[in-house]
């Protein structure tokens, strides 16, 4: 089996980075950081450095594209060449477009789409550096973005993996448990709304591991919702600081 070829559990099972089973990487989360975007985010998830840019509602071009009903949500994830040890090319691999595609899907139930009709809203996933778990820190990024940019939304779509590793459910899949574990389930949701709009699997879960997987993924959201909130907030809350100042 995969998992036999490197020890990702301790004596101690604690993991290969010092986690807990049931605990998340370090999160941080920077709203606002691309002027000439509408909107845009930065996350770090452990070794994870992910930016998002958001355009839009605008114009579709080429016009025969557009919708008459709703807005064309497009999602471009791309991981840069220097973000992984072995330098990959810049060009679009088919990982990337089936993501890209991922994402999307993952996003647009959270989306008014309806509310502008015949635009595109145009989000842009930039991987700086890659460690596991990029299409759920991708998701988290994203609708950050999508937040500041103003895009009417249900609620933030917030996501996670978990998986099995060496028998024991883990909670946010480091590459190397990514890779040499048993199994992988990315998860994301509305969670104010306890909506999925995303659940993947890949490797054998038992009907219990799934059910377990699925309760430790909403937890871990849980959290990651909130850091989401406070990003948004403590931008805001920057802001209003600032004309606070200059009206003095």
């Amino acid at each position: 089996m995969k998992s036999e070829r490197i020890k990702l559990l301790d004596e101690r099972r604690l993991r290969n980075d010092g986690r807990r089973a049931r605990d998340l990487r370090p999160i941080k989360i920077e709203v606002g950081l691309l002027k000439n975007a509408d909107g845009s985010a930065y996350l770090e998830q452990g070794k994870n450095k992910v930016i998002v840019a958001v355009y839009g509602p605008r114009e579709v071009h080429p016009r025969h594209l557009a919708l008459p009903d709703r807005a064309i949500l497009r999602v471009r994830y791309h991981m840069a060449p220097f973000s992984v040890p072995e330098r990959k090319s810049p060009s679009p691999s088919r990982r990337e477009i089936e993501l890209s595609k991922v994402i999307r899907e993952a996003l647009e139930p959270a989306i008014f789409l309806n509310y502008y009709p015949k635009t595109a809203i145009d989000v842009f996933i930039e991987i700086l550096e890659a460690d596991g778990g990029t299409r759920c820190a991708s998701i988290t990024a994203a609708a950050v973005a999508l937040a500041d940019a103003g895009i009417p939304m249900r609620d933030l779509v917030s996501a996670v993996a978990v998986g099995k590793v060496e028998g024991t459910i883990v909670l946010d899949l480091n590459h190397l448990e990514d890779q040499y574990g048993e199994a992988d389930m990315p998860v994301a949701m509305m969670p104010s709304l306890g909506q999925i709009t995303l659940l993947q699997a890949d490797g054998m879960l038992s009907k219990e591991e799934f059910e377990e997987g699925l309760r430790l993924a909403i937890e871990g959201i849980k959290i990651i919702y909130r850091k989401q909130k406070e990003a948004l907030k403590e931008k805001y809350r920057s802001i209003v600081g600032e004309v606070y100042e200059e009206g003095e």
